[in-house]
C-alpha cells in the first residue's frame, strides 16, 4: 500500500493448529490463510456471494468457498471458477520479527442524513423555468 498514513499493521496472530481463520478490524473481516508457511489475507467473504471464506477447503494454494464452490489462488486472488471474480488481498509485513497485515485505515464513512444534507438542494425558493 502506498501511504503509511492510509494503512494499518494489524499483528497476525495464528490460532493454534488452524491452517485459516478470520478477524475483524474497523468493522470489516478478514480472512488469513496459512500457505505453505506463508500467510495470506483477503476479504472474509467471497466476492460471488459473501460465503466464508475461512471455513472452505484449502488445497495447494487455492481456497473454495463452502457456498457455491467458487475457486481462488490464494497468492494472486484469482477466481479459477469464472471470469470476473478476483479475491481482494492485502499485504503481510514483518516487522521486528512479528507479522501484520497492511489493512487500509479506518474510512469515516458518512450517515444518511450527511449525505442527504450533501446533496440537498440550496436553501431559498426555487426558481422555475418558462413554459
Amino acid at each position: 500500500m502506498s501511504n503509511q498514513a492510509d494503512v494499518t499493521l494489524v499483528p497476525l496472530v495464528p490460532p493454534r493448529g488452524r491452517q485459516a481463520w478470520t478477524f475483524k478490524h474497523h468493522g470489516r473481516s478478514y480472512s488469513v490463510f496459512d500457505v505453505d508457511g506463508e500467510l495470506q489475507v483477503t476479504d472474509a467473504a467471497c466476492p460471488h456471494h459473501g460465503g466464508p471464506l475461512a471455513e472452505g477447503r484449502i488445497r495447494d494454494g487455492v481456497v473454495t468457498c463452502p457456498w457455491h464452490w467458487y475457486s481462488f489462488e490464494l497468492r494472486s486472488g484469482e477466481c479459477r471458477t469464472a471470469a470476473g471474480y478476483r479475491l481482494r488481498k492485502y499485504p503481510v509485513v514483518s516487522r521486528n520479527g512479528r507479522l501484520y497485515a497492511e489493512l487500509p485505515a479506518e474510512s469515516r464513512q458518512r450517515g444518511w442524513t450527511q449525505l442527504l444534507r450533501v446533496h440537498a438542494r440550496p436553501p431559498g425558493p426555487r426558481v422555475r423555468g418558462k413554459r
